[in-house]
């Protein structure tokens, strides 16, 4: 247990370190202003209390002093929960109403800080083991201690968390409502963290043994500090990331176009505006085109479209409508294209309407649609 229990820590120092790093990076363009600063100072703070940890956990003594990293540990905790409610207080609150609540924060946290320093040094902290602050072992003050910090942490989870849903709303740019809903979402698993370490000091102080549940606590600190890190950040990174995102769906869809569009490209070779290549460095022009030259194919294929041509068997029996229509559609580019190359056109031809009688003034949505066609298409083997 004690190998999860340090690779949990691991995963939550490194994921606080990086977090760190990253915004360091920003220092010049982002030093003037107040919620930059307040981030760094939050970001410091979160790797102060995982470096005290890993030294508590090396070695019972600090500077000469038992138990100090321990306690240091705490209180950094303690300061970086106010300075993370003070972060969501400057992203989301106007200057003033900040201001006043940030000022409450932080005397709440200077109180909570005296009061443990002071549980600590009355607890005999110094002189006691390291694993009586790790679960009380029934001795009352240390007992107290660890609870009263279990609350310091438990209350700004939710604060942080009856907060994000209403700001997150208000929000006008899309990187900052995702950093306020990853934001939620940590402090409901630092939450989970909270029950779970106030559930195993109360079982070893009534002398119950639950076992390997006692990791528990240790998976949701990891768990949300790495969330946390993401919160934190994501208002640098989360525009490139969406890009890239983006330009993954839209190469996706670009590649299961293709056998579609080369079937009617060779029915049809007028249809291409440029001579087809492999490049797509300008992937949004190319998808387009792409589009609009199966839209064209398709429509060179109208005389040679038999309506009874049905090919919504390929969906099976449990598929949707939508599936059941994007095979039809591929049915009826296979046997035209057929036909077209035998010179046959059907009686009840298609030789008006649309493809499917879809909206097409909607792009993404006609990417989705073209995308499941050309899935149908394929499934139902090469037009040849």
């Amino acid at each position: 247990m004690n190998t999860i229990k340090t690779l949990c820590f691991v995963i939550a120092a490194l994921s606080s370190y990086a977090a760190l790093v990253y915004r360091l990076f920003q220092v010049r363009r982002g030093w003037r202003d107040s919620a930059y600063r307040t981030l760094l100072v939050t970001l410091l703070l979160q790797c102060l209390t995982f470096t005290m940890g890993a030294v508590a956990m090396g070695s019972e003594r600090f500077l000469g002093v038992g138990n100090l990293a321990i306690l240091v540990m705490h209180l950094s905790a303690v300061a970086f929960c106010v300075s993370a409610q003070i972060i969501l207080l400057r992203w989301a609150a106007d200057a003033e109403e900040s201001g006043r609540k940030a000022r409450y924060w932080l005397i709440t946290g200077i109180t909570l800080n005296a009061l443990l320093t002071a549980l600590f040094l009355i607890a005999d902290g110094p002189a006691g083991l390291a694993e009586d602050f790790n679960t009380g072992s029934g001795q009352p003050l240390v007992l107290t201690y660890l609870l009263v910090f279990m609350v310091s942490q438990a209350v700004p989870c939710v604060t942080i968390l009856r907060q994000c849903g209403p700001y997150a709303r208000m929000a006008s740019k899309t990187s900052l409502r995702q950093a306020l809903r990853l934001l939620s979402v940590a402090a409901v698993i630092l939450f989970l963290y909270c029950l779970a370490r106030v559930v195993n000091v109360l079982t070893a102080a009534c002398g119950l043994d639950i076992g390997a549940w006692t990791l528990a606590a240790s998976v949701f600190s990891a768990l949300g500090i790495v969330t946390l890190s993401l919160a934190l950040t994501i208002s640098s990174w989360g525009p490139s990331a969406t890009r890239l995102l983006e330009w993954a769906r839209g190469y996706r869809s670009y590649r299961a176009l293709y056998p579609l569009w080369r079937d009617l490209y060779e029915s049809s070779p007028d249809i291409v505006l440029e001579p087809p290549g492999a490049a797509v460095s300008d992937l949004n022009y190319r998808l387009h085109r792409r589009v609009i030259e199966i839209r064209d194919g398709w429509r060179e294929l109208r005389p040679y479209i038999d309506r009874t041509t049905n090919g919504d068997g390929g969906a099976g029996p449990r598929g949707s409508e939508e599936s059941r229509q994007a095979f039809a559609e591929a049915a009826q580019i296979k046997q035209a294209l057929h036909a077209k190359r035998t010179g046959t056109i059907p009686e009840d031809n298609a030789d008006t309407g649309d493809f499917g009688d879809r909206d097409t003034d909607n792009f993404t949505a006609e990417v989705v649609w073209l995308t499941k066609v050309a899935s149908a298409y394929r499934r139902l083997g090469k037009a040849r």
